[in-house]
């Protein structure tokens, strides 16, 4: 056996016996890419069959008529409830009251499933 050989493999155990274990064979042994993940995760937010934000914004205006469309604007799609920014309390009641007729509109856009729920926030 060579020299350089022989000291090539104590120079192995030695690092061996230090580190607690061999070397892995390749540095990305055991890593996980986030494909492998993303789906899992934006499923348990709501978003993996969602609707593009861009979309429902252009279709807001369609889908509530300018007036409202002034006033209120979509903030959030989460878990099929959509949180709709509105700008004064006057016209929030409105929506309250409106709510059933929006959901059916949004539902008739967007397909059955998307949106479930309806929520108002002041702002």
């Amino acid at each position: 056996m060579a020299r350089g050989d022989r000291l090539a493999r104590i120079r192995r155990a030695i690092l061996a016996e230090w580190r607690g274990g061999e070397e892995p064979k390749h540095p990305d042994v055991g890593l996980h890419r986030p494909q492998e993940y993303l789906g899992a995760i934006l499923q348990s937010v709501g978003a993996q069959e969602g609707i593009d934000e861009e979309q429902l914004r252009e279709l807001w205006r369609e889908i509530a008529g300018d007036l409202v469309a002034r006033h209120a604007a979509p903030e959030s799609l989460k878990n099929g409830c959509l949180t709709l920014k509105v700008l004064q309390p006057a016209m929030r009641f409105q929506l309250e009251q409106m709510k059933g007729r929006l959901l059916a509109n949004l539902r008739a856009s967007l397909g059955e499933g998307k949106v479930k729920s309806i929520r108002f926030s002041l702002g």
